[in-house]
Order: C-alpha cells, then sequence, then structure tokens
C-alpha cells in the first residue's frame, strides 16, 4: 500500500511555519502560561518567589530556564486538585494515571483543553499516514487513562471512523479486525504483540491482515520492536508520544514519510533537554531528561515538568518543528546493576536482532549474597518452533555475550519456548520483576 505522505495544502500553517514565526507564538504563549500559573495556582507562586522570579522576568525562551521545575512529587504533594488553575466547575473531565507506585496523577480538562487535545491527536493521525474515512481500531484502554478516549476522539476530529475496542478480549480483537477491516489501529506496542501472535495461531499472515498502520504509544520501544511488528503485522510503525501529565497522547507522533522520531507539537508544548542531575538546560543534539511545559493548557498547565524520559532533541525534518530522538530509558527506570546503568530497552534492541527470538521478555533483578544480579527469559519465535535445551542453550549463550558486550554487564539468560512469559492484556506490559528487598 502506497504512503499516504501529507501534500503542503493538508498541513496546517503551523505546520510549515518558519522557526522565527514558531518561537514568537511560543513566546507568546509561554508568557501567558507562566501568567495564568501565577495567578491561579498557589504553589506554582511559592516556588517562583523561593526562586525570586516572576513571569515578568519571562523576556525571550531561555529566560524558561530561571523558573522551577514540576515533579511528579509535586503533583502527589497536591493530590488530587491542588495544582489546578480553574475551579472544579470549569472543568469538563478529569483522567488520572494508574498510581502503582504512589497516588495517582490526576489530570484536569476544560473545554478547550479537550478541544485542542482532539486537534493534536488528529493531526498526529494525519502525520502517520490516516485521512479521512479510513477506520481506527483502538485498543488503548478506556477509563481514567488518558490513551483510550484521547485518541478516541482524535480518531473522530480526524473525519475517521473509531472502532472503540479498548484493551484485552485478544480473540476478539483480532476477530473484530478480520471481519470489520481498519486501516489502522492504536495500540500499547506491547499488546500489538500479542495481538500479532493471535494472528499467527489462526494462520493468518500479515498479507491477510487489512491493516496498513500501527500507532504505537504508552510506553518505550525501539527500532527493534518498529521491525519486529511491521514484519508481523505488514503494517508501518510509527511511534506516538504523551503522558497523562502533558495531555495523554498527542505531545508529539512520528511523520510517515520519515519515521525518523515524534515530531514535537511545539505550538503547544515548549520541550527543553536538561542534565538530568544538575537540571541544566542543553543544546539541541545532547542527550539528557525531557521537560515541557504548556503554552494552552487552561485547567491542568504544567510548568517546565521533568518527564523523566531520556531523549535528545532534533531539527526538524518532515514539518517545521523539532523531534524527539527515541526514548533511550527513563532516569527512574534505569537499572543499577553491579554499577552498570542498564535500561530495559538496551537489553529490548538485543533481544530482537536475533531473529529467533521474539519481543516478549523479563528482566529479573535479584541479590546474591551482597551483590545484584539479572536474569533475562526471553523466548523463541513461535515459528522457531520446539528447541531442545541444547539449543536453547546456545542462544542463550550468545545474549548473554551480546549483553555483556554491548552493554557491559553479566546477565544469566533464560530462553523459554514461545508463550511462556504472561502477556499484559491491557496497558502498559511489566518488564521488570525487582526481586531485591527494600531498605528498612
Amino acid at each position: 500500500m502506497p504512503v499516504k505522505t501529507a501534500r503542503p495544502e493538508e498541513l496546517e500553517p503551523i505546520e510549515r511555519a518558519s522557526r522565527d514565526e514558531i518561537a514568537a507564538l511560543q513566546l507568546q504563549r509561554l508568557c501567558w502560561s507562566l501568567r495564568h500559573s501565577w495567578d491561579n495556582v498557589p504553589a506554582f507562586r511559592r516556588k517562583c518567589e523561593a526562586q525570586q522570579v516572576h513571569p515578568d522576568d519571562l523576556r525571550q525562551l531561555s529566560d524558561l530556564a530561571r523558573f522551577p521545575f514540576m515533579t511528579k512529587d509535586d503533583l502527589r504533594e497536591h493530590y488530587p486538585f491542588g495544582l489546578f488553575a480553574v475551579p472544579r466547575e470549569r472543568l469538563a473531565r478529569l483522567h488520572a494515571s494508574s498510581g502503582t507506585t504512589g497516588k495517582p496523577v490526576v489530570a484536569g480538562y476544560t473545554a478547550n483543553d479537550l478541544d485542542h487535545w482532539a486537534q493534536l491527536v488528529a493531526r498526529s493521525l494525519r502525520a502517520a499516514g490516516v485521512r479521512p474515512g479510513d477506520m481506527v481500531h483502538n485498543a488503548y484502554g478506556y477509563g481514567m487513562f488518558t490513551g483510550g478516549l484521547g485518541a478516541h476522539y482524535g480518531i473522530e476530529r480526524a473525519g475517521c471512523c473509531v472502532v472503540p475496542m479498548s484493551g484485552g478480549q485478544t480473540e476478539k480483537q483480532v476477530q473484530q479486525i478480520l471481519d470489520f477491516r481498519p486501516d489502522a489501529i492504536m495500540v500499547t506496542p506491547s499488546y500489538a504483540l500479542v495481538i500479532a501472535e493471535e494472528f499467527a495461531r489462526l494462520g493468518v499472515g500479515p498479507d491477510d491482515i487489512s491493516l496498513s498502520v500501527g500507532i504505537f504509544g504508552a510506553e518505550p520501544w525501539g527500532e527493534g520492536m518498529r521491525a519486529e511488528l511491521e514484519r508481523r503485522l505488514g503494517i508501518d510503525a510509527i511511534d506516538i508520544y504523551g503522558l497523562t501529565e502533558v495531555i495523554g497522547p498527542g505531545v508529539a507522533n512520528e511523520c510517515i514519510e520519515t519515521k525518523d522520531g515524534p515530531v514535537i507539537w511545539e505550538d503547544h508544548f515548549y520541550p527543553e533537554i536538561i542534565d538530568p542531575v544538575t537540571g541544566a538546560v542543553l543544546a539541541d543534539g545532547q542527550e539528557g531528561e525531557l521537560v515541557f511545559t504548556s503554552l494552552t493548557k487552561e485547567a491542568f498547565p504544567v510548568i517546565r515538568f521533568r518527564t523523566r524520559d531520556l531523549t535528545r532533541l532534533l531539527p526538524p525534518t518532515a514539518r517545521a518543528f523539532r523531534r524527539m530522538g527515541k526514548i533511550t530509558g527513563r532516569s527512574d527506570d534505569m537499572l543499577i546493576i553491579r554499577g552498570v546503568n542498564v535500561f530495559p530497552t538496551q537489553i529490548e534492541e538485543l533481544i530482537l536482532g536475533d531473529p529467533r527470538l521474539a519481543g516478549t521478555y523479563q528482566l529479573v533483578v535479584s541479590r546474591d549474597a551482597h551483590l545484584d544480579a539479572l536474569e533475562v527469559r526471553c523466548e523463541l519465535q513461535r515459528e522457531a518452533g520446539r528447541m531442545g535445551a541444547a539449543g536453547r542453550a546456545g542462544v542463550a549463550g550468545e545474549l548473554a555475550q551480546r549483553i555483556k558486550t554491548r552493554i557491559g554487564v553479566s546477565a544469566q539468560v533464560t530462553v523459554l519456548d514461545a508463550d511462556a512469559i504472561p502477556r499484559t492484556l491491557v496497558g502498559k506490559a511489566k518488564r521488570v520483576i525487582d526481586e531485591r528487598p527494600r531498605p528498612a
């Protein structure tokens, strides 16, 4: 199927604007967002006063570096509504994170916020090659998670037909794709692998699947996963980026014609890259922690929110806005194994570099005496068939050697038969099992 590259007349004017035009709009909106937060969020005003900075001090974009950061700790400290900038009566919707590591993050939206969000997801769909009249199978979870409803209203805004499937019920997911023949799917990459496995179990090959585009987000994934999803489903695999604190899906999205990293919709979100230790702003091209400031949000503005995602800012290509490099990991999901920094995505890339291995894996961290130990559990591809103990040991030894050479850590590798690792049926995959004793 030919790639649906956007024609210039299909783009919004801001997507074709000059850098000076974009910067001027950003400065105007940034001044508004800082003043809006100062006037309506007492906790933000107190942090600014402690840092001796005022919204009037922002005269150019680089002045933003003088303002305080916002972190998840701030959101939890003021749970649930303490950082909202409008009265509760003006809220049109609430969403929340899962709260698996403490109190959930609660995000609020005015009607204008929801309108902007739908517009940005529709823009993301267009960037991914989806066009009005297409049918989109939405397998992101509905409910408090931003993925399902965020994608849903964006699909409708894009002039498409939405199939509101949500997560789970894999057999039904596959049957509906076969029956309805949608053009695109929105889902987490880990659950897309589960769907692909069900197609394979039924003997349905990529050429018999109607999907041409998959828009995958909500968890980090790399080029190895892209190749695996494209091979199994016969699609273009496109990265969408978002997070609850900033708005949900639709903060950034790859363009199908380049597939060279998500384009940040800089007219609504101002990005910075900082040194995760010192907080100093880094130049474009340098890797560090991604920070976002919202430029148009009314209910729940975020100023210099530290995402903990590690990436770099790249120059524009298919659009006038800057791009993000692939997320290499999160500063808060980094594992330190015997003094070596290890990110799950690094292991994933090495696993998917072996055509005999599937993309489902788990990292089990334990403590052997006083030293940390890492076990990598992975699976054979279903089409590889069953393999004897000696064959699995050989595959395991090769992977362990690649991990030692590329990452610098010793790992015990266990190669299992297909389907041996529990699948995630809703939401994000649990890649890391940390069995180390917690400090008292």
